[in-house]
């Protein structure tokens, strides 16, 4: 096992792998930059090192700071959190190159399942379900043109390198293609240096659904239930679950049996995530892997009683999975409400400042995480997102009850944040049912804007 881990992240996710770290008896590292210089992580760890300016290519994108500061505290493994280089496939080979641990997959499996074309194809070959569309890249859009009049529309634009919704545009018929795949091939060239695109049928009034898997170096892949993220605002998650209101037994053990194919079929290893599309017939596809932990692990660690974060430090370290499929049992519902620094009225503009009274629910089944505490300087230059709180009921209706609960006892003074949004979410009639779907924010609470998409892709 490892003796000291360095934590090339920031915020709540460093914090929550700093625990873990401790609950392990592993010595941490945290590193900063000069804006974070007074941020929790850097108070929790063991040790902690300022790696540069504010700027996040200056900091926590330098990746030749990061592992000098890795080398300098003698860490035997990083662990990149989510974000930042969590899915970068050069900084994992690096890592490799400096007899470091990196606590995630190969490079070479970052940059397979990265590259969205790629991993389509991978899926295919392996058998797994994906949305039709095209095989093979796709540079122009009047090649583009020809495919989505195969494939019928309305179909979805995106950029193979893609991520977080950019690149992404919808078409619905024949005379809008050329401009969106214009745009959205700007957008992929500006955003990831990159114009290669793909074209694929759009599913209409999907559900956003995820299986998590875990893999260790021998082969052995789990499945660990699903997550129901299909509350999102302009590709964002906003509020998580599991399980699914959409997800019978039956639907459950083949899409999860599903995810250990596509898992093996990557030759995976460590925790990752696969997302499909669900859509009104219960027809599911793949969408894409995300390898690396995601920021709604904690409702699968509260239905299985799992430590992800351990179990990823455990299989960087070589060490096999203790637990089988059998083992596996999701008991109860948990959900996940991110809580952002923004402003609802004013179009969710960013609220950085500084807390001036802060307070966090407790009791049995809730769980917060977050880097505030009093006096802290939220600063302006990362994410919006300053805590997670998670729930564990008995049910959905239990589960539901008890984040109304604690969103009323969360007070954060001195920043604006979306904490009432959160709660008209959790008291709105169709959320309630359960019938929900990736459009469900821009439906009953915003004007969705032409062209675009929310769903997270």
């Amino acid at each position: 096992m490892f003796q000291k881990i360095l934590i090339a992240n920031r915020g709540e996710i460093a914090v929550r792998i700093i625990r873990a770290c401790r609950e392990m008896g592993i010595l941490s590292v945290a590193v900063y930059s000069e804006a974070d210089r007074e941020a929790l992580h850097t108070q929790l760890a063991d040790e902690a090192i300022c790696i540069g300016k504010a700027p996040v290519s200056e900091s926590y994108l330098n990746m030749e700071r990061i592992l000098s500061a890795a080398i300098a505290t003698k860490s035997q493994a990083i662990h990149p959190g989510f974000g930042f280089l969590s899915e970068n496939e050069h900084f994992a080979d690096m890592c490799q190159s400096c007899g470091i641990a990196f606590i995630g997959p190969s490079g070479d499996i970052i940059g397979k399942m990265g590259n969205k074309s790629q991993a389509r194809l991978t899926m295919m070959e392996a058998g797994v379900p994906v949305v039709p569309g095209t095989k093979e890249p796709v540079y122009e859009w009047k090649q583009g043109l020809e495919i989505a009049e195969d494939v019928g529309y309305p179909v979805m634009i995106k950029a193979s390198s893609g991520g977080g919704g950019k690149g992404m545009r919808i078409a619905r018929d024949a005379g809008e293609f050329e401009n969106h795949f214009r745009l959205a091939q700007q957008e992929s060239l500006h955003a990831f240096g990159d114009d290669t695109m793909y074209i694929e049928k759009y599913i209409e009034e999907p559900r956003h659904i995820e299986i998590q898997v875990l893999a260790d170096k021998y082969g052995k892949v789990l499945w660990l239930g699903e997550r129901d993220c299909s509350i999102q605002r302009r590709h964002q998650k906003m509020l998580e679950e599991s399980p699914s209101a959409a997800i019978t037994g039956e639907l459950r053990q083949r899409m999860g049996q599903t995810a250990v194919l596509a898992a093996k079929a990557a030759h995976y290893e460590n925790a990752g995530t696969i997302e499909f599309l669900l859509d009104k017939n219960k027809n599911f596809y793949f969408m894409e892997m995300n390898t690396r932990i995601q920021v709604e692990h904690p409702v699968t660690e509260m239905v299985t009683g799992i430590d992800l974060v351990k179990e990823q430090i455990r299989i960087a370290a070589g060490e096999h999975l203790q637990m089988n499929q059998e083992d596996i049992v999701l008991k109860g519902h948990a959900i996940e409400c991110r809580i952002n620094a923004e402003d609802p009225e004013k179009n969710f503009m960013p609220c950085p400042g500084t807390v001036k009274d802060l307070h966090f629910p407790g009791g049995n089944g809730v769980r917060i995480e977050s880097a505030l505490y009093n006096g802290y300087r939220i600063p302006a230059f990362y994410d919006s997102m300053v805590a997670k709180v998670i729930v564990h009921g008995e049910n959905r209706e239990d589960a539901v009850r008890k984040m109304r609960s604690a969103l009323g006892e969360v007070v954060v003074d001195g920043i604006t944040t979306n904490l009432d949004f959160q709660y008209d979410i959790l008291n709105h009639p169709v959320f309630l049912s359960g019938n929900t779907n990736t459009h469900f924010i821009s439906d009953y609470f915003e004007s969705q804007e032409s062209g675009e998409i929310n769903a997270e892709i």
